[in-house]
């Protein structure tokens, strides 16, 4: 380990950045943060999804899994599951998730800047309430309201035909693949 600035003095890992003290600069040059994502499916097989987009790109927007950063001495598991909570009001043990399902590394654009982020990816089953409106956006951090659109259940066959970006890429087909239990391997995207 080199020694330098604090992460947040000038000049630090973070100087600069506005996606968060978690994300460090890594030896390669990007933002980096270890992740837990889940794919959460209802009873019907449906997929509880986010959409967002970049304030830097509002043209565009995606998909994704609920998830997010891994904080200092949490494990990916426990991280799941605060994500869950933070990010969709249910609440879920980390006993519920599968998994890891999947790893992967994804490096995208984000704010500007190009991050690298480490995922594991569980699988866990919830029981939703009558509509959509008994999921909760109250957990969601400053930076969350300004670029999370929307959560919505999809059916696979159905987020297969939608227009926007889906991550992970090919994800209707990866559910698809872990239904109707998965196979304990765990597989890198």
């Amino acid at each position: 380990m080199t020694a330098g600035p604090p992460r947040d003095a000038p000049g630090g890992p973070t100087a600069g950045s506005r996606l968060g003290a978690e994300w460090v600069l890594g030896a390669d040059g990007l933002r980096f943060r270890r992740a837990a994502r889940v794919i959460l499916l209802d009873d019907s097989d449906r997929l509880l999804l986010l959409r967002g987009h970049d304030v830097d790109q509002p043209e565009r927007s995606w998909w994704f899994t609920v998830g997010g950063g891994i904080d200092p001495g949490e494990d990916a598991r426990s991280a799941a599951v605060r994500e869950v909570r933070e990010e969709t009001g249910l609440v879920l043990a980390p006993a519920e998730l599968v998994g890891p399902v999947f790893t992967r590394s994804a490096v995208f654009d984000f704010f500007a800047e190009s991050c690298r982020q480490d995922e594991e990816i569980f699988l866990a089953r919830v029981v939703p309430r009558d509509d959509d409106q008994a999921l909760s956006r109250e957990g969601w951090t400053d930076l969350e309201l300004d670029v999370l659109d929307e959560l919505r259940w999809w059916e696979l066959d159905a987020l297969r035909l939608v227009t926007e970006e889906v991550f992970p890429l090919g994800l209707a087909d990866l559910v698809q693949g872990l239904l109707p239990r998965w196979d304990g391997i765990t597989r890198h995207l």
